[in-house]
Order: structure tokens, then sequence, then C-alpha cells
């Protein structure tokens, strides 16, 4: 049986970048002909992407795990690694992207509309890159950057001109059946419709999109029965229309009591689009009255009762219909496309009013440094963690190269002036260190063979002495050797 899903939770996982590759040009009279080593590829991105086809969110409710492919590797004589394909997952019309913290990311209407949800990872630079006057041959490359891992929130918000509302088996579900082409599940009791029906209407030579969603009981606002899934629905709805049975036989209830229960959801509900302008706040949309299944001789008794006072009440076109008998469909039709384009001719135009998320700008160059209340420090900012995790600590001549760079950024400087203490431990995103001020930084240095870097070996045999020494002062007089 066919599900409808509009709401998933999706967990998101960019490609990694590929690995930068070090490499020295070889051929016959010329052994060392220069660094070639190619830069690594870029990691596919996950993009989301509106398609026409798409109606509803099922196919993320089985997979909620996405993956990029990632970039491949750099390699000699200068050729670049592949970059990884960017992953474009289709999404219906009316999508809203919400981060984990239920923070609007993205509102993905219009087809074609793109939200670039997770970035793959910048591939590493080959050695023949890294080549300047200092390091002519550089015998290492940068890792790849691994890609960004985000969970974030689909919803599904139908996108209608028209929304019908009222309680359950208010005869909605048979009102867009016969005003539409639609054939959504029409049964005798509560709840029958359990996810929006789109039907399109014709008036004249005008048509306009109707949505049927799921009934609606009080307390709906706080989540009761299916009342957040309902009112998901209406939000971007240009005019809302009150279905209204009058031929229930509940009792307690009447048409005045259940449009004032469903106004009062209304008011009590607090949309996710929060600071959307697009068709304005629920409260300020038109609205009519559908007293329907005047087909019953008391509820049409009872419809011409109430119709002047519902009218006077509210101020709000009332129709009186049967979808059974099609009294009162055609002049229904025609008003609600009046009501439709009069509202959103009244609005600003497009550009102005469909809002823009915009990424805010980040300023790569800043860092932090605090202390971790152990005698050690942290270093926080996006190019200092970036920098570390594309370091081959491997290689002392990739980690000499990361010193420079942290060196040239400041934080050498920064650590000082917080009385950073020589083998206190710095830590940097995943890695700590144990820091060595003595070590020079940031200045060009004779290197020593490829792969190595003669900074370190000064510092392993000084540290190598300077823990001989400790040895030999805490052994006691008189203790053989």
């Amino acid at each position: 049986m066919p599900r409808f899903v509009d709401r998933v939770v999706i967990h998101a996982h960019a490609g990694n970048g590929g690995r930068g590759c070090a490499s020295v040009h070889r051929e016959k009279f010329k052994p060392l002909g220069g660094p070639d080593g190619g830069n690594g590829g870029r990691g596919g991105s996950i993009v989301l992407v509106v398609d026409p086809q798409v109606h509803t969110l099922l196919d993320f409710h089985f997979h909620p795990h996405v993956d990029a492919p990632s970039g491949k590797q750099g390699a000699g004589n200068n050729r670049d690694g592949a970059n990884g394909s960017d992953l474009e997952l289709k999404v219906p019309d009316g999508t809203v992207v919400l981060d984990e913290e239920g923070r609007l990311l993205a509102d993905l209407v219009g087809i074609g509309t793109r939200f670039e949800a997770a970035v793959g990872g910048r591939g590493g630079l080959g050695n023949a890159a890294l080549a300047s006057r200092a390091r002519k041959a550089p015998g290492f490359a940068l890792l790849g950057e691994k890609g960004q891992s985000r969970d974030f929130t689909l919803e599904l918000k139908t996108v209608a001109d028209v929304g019908l509302i009222g309680f359950p088996s208010a005869g909605k579900s048979s009102l867009v059946s016969v005003i539409s082409s639609a054939k959504p599940k029409i049964a005798d009791y509560p709840f029958t419709t359990l996810a929006p029906n789109l039907g399109v209407v014709s008036a004249g030579e005008q048509t306009f999109t109707v949505a049927d969603v799921p009934g609606l009981i009080p307390g709906a606002s706080e989540g009761r029965g299916l009342g957040l899934d309902f009112l998901r629905h209406i939000e971007r709805c240009a005019v809302l229309v009150h279905v209204v049975d009058c031929a229930t036989l509940e009792p307690g209830r009447d048409p005045i009591s259940d449009i004032d229960a469903v106004e009062a959801e209304l008011a009590a509900y607090t949309p996710t689009l929060q600071g959307d302008t697009t068709l304005g706040d629920l409260a300020e949309r038109p609205r009519a009255v559908v007293l329907n299944k005047i087909d019953v001789p008391e509820a049409r008794e009872l419809a011409d009762f109430v119709r002047d006072e519902v009218a006077q009440r509210y101020g709000w076109p009332v129709f009186e219909v049967s979808t059974v008998s099609r009294d009162g469909l055609r002049p229904l039709t025609f008003a609600l496309w009046d009501m439709v384009s009069a509202y959103k001719a009244a609005l600003p135009p497009v550009a102005s009013r469909r809002p823009v998320i915009k990424p805010i700008p980040v300023d790569e160059s800043g860092f932090t440094v605090s202390s971790d209340g152990d005698g050690g420090f942290v270093v926080r900012g996006i190019r200092p963690e970036r920098w570390v995790g594309q370091t081959d600590f491997t290689n002392d001549e990739a980690v000499g190269y990361l010193g420079d760079r942290l060196a040239r950024l400041g934080v050498e400087d920064e650590l000082l002036k917080l009385g950073a203490k020589p083998g206190c431990a710095v830590t940097i995103a995943d890695m700590t260190f144990d820091w060595e001020p003595q070590t020079l930084a940031g200045v060009d240095v004779t290197m020593s063979g490829r792969g190595t870097d003669i900074r370190l070996e000064q510092t392993d045999r000084v540290g190598a002495s300077e823990r001989k020494v400790a040895r030999r002062e805490r052994r006691r007089p008189g203790d053989e050797e």
C-alpha cells in the first residue's frame, strides 16, 4: 500500500577530499626533475533538488543515510585526482530543511530549486603545489579534508492555493473528489484522511489547486490527533475554507462551535516558517465557510438557520453545498478562484517576499586559544583545525610545514601571551602536541632530506638529553649504574 511521508531525518555524509601526491619527476639524464605530484580531487557534496515527479519523502524514510563519493588521490606527472560527483537528492516542491536544533536552513519552493545540504571536503595539495623558495622539492603532500557530516530534518508542506480545514468526517475529501479529478479515500469514520490530498480545480478557463488535509480535533496545536500533520500543510495555502458538517449527530457540536475550535487551533499554532512573509500570517489569510451535506433535510434546515449568523459573526462568505447532489459546487469554485487571485494580486512581488536564506559569513582567518583547566591549551578555528586534518604526522617535513603555518597565523604568539610553558599540551582538533617554543617556526630554515625536518630532529635530541639528565638526578647516591 502506498504511504505518504512528510517528515524525515536525514543523516548526510559528504565525500572526503582526495589525498595529494608527493612525487618527483624522473627521466633519463634528469633524475631530479622537480616535484610533479598532483592535487587530490574534491569530495562530492549532497544537494537537495526540487523535482516535479516527487510528491513524498517516502524514499528517505527507508533510506535515511546518504553518502556522497569521495575525491580520488592525485598522481605523479602533475595529474590531479578526479572530483567526487555531487549526490543530488530529489525532493517534493514545498520541502523545508531544518537543522538539528529546528532552525530553518532552506525553504525549497519552485521546480529546480537547489540547496547544498552537506559540503564535500577539499582535496589535498600535491607537492608540486607546495613547492616554494624554501622548499624546492617537498617530500610530502597534504591529506584530503573530510567531508561535512550533518543531520537535518526534511518537512513537506503542501503547496496549494486553497486549504480545506475542519473536523474529521466533515466531508473535505468528498468535496475534493467532486470538484477535481482527485480520488481520495472516503469513509464514514474519523481520520479517514491520513495525508493531504491535492486536486486541480477548473473555474472556467482558470485553474487552482485545493488541498484536503487531515482532520482536526481540539488540542491539535499541541500535537493531539493528527493536528500537527493538519496544521503543517496549510501554511502555504492562500485561502482557507472551513468545511462544516451540518449533519453531525455528536452532542455539543454545531457550525459555530466547530469554526471557533478550528480558529483557536490556528491561533495557537506556531508555523515552522517563522518570519516567512510569502503569504502573510495565517490569521490574515482569506477565509470562506462551506456548510456541507445539505442533501440531508435536517442539515439543510440547520444550514439555512445559521448561514446569516455565520456571515455576520465572521464576515466571511458562506456557501451551502452537497457533494452527493452536487448542489452549490459551481458557485463555490468560481468564488474560490476570485478569492485566490485577489489575495495573490495584493501581495508584494515574488522576489521581495520569498525568504532568502544566506549562509553566515565565516572569517576563516580567526582562531581562539583557551585554557583547558589542566595546564594545557585548546586552539579552535577553521583554518588550524583544517590544517591539522590535512597533515600526515608520519612525515616530519609535513609536521614542520604545519608548524610554520600555525606560527604565521599567530598561534605561537598567542600561546606565549597566555603563559604557555614548554612541554604543555596544546590541542587542535583531535590532535594533542607537546609545545616546544624553542623550535623555530614561521621562518625559512635549511631543509634537510625529503620527508624530514632538521628542527624536529634537533628537538628530539634536546628532549632525549633532558630526559637522560633527569634520570641521573633521580638516582640516589650509591645506586649501581
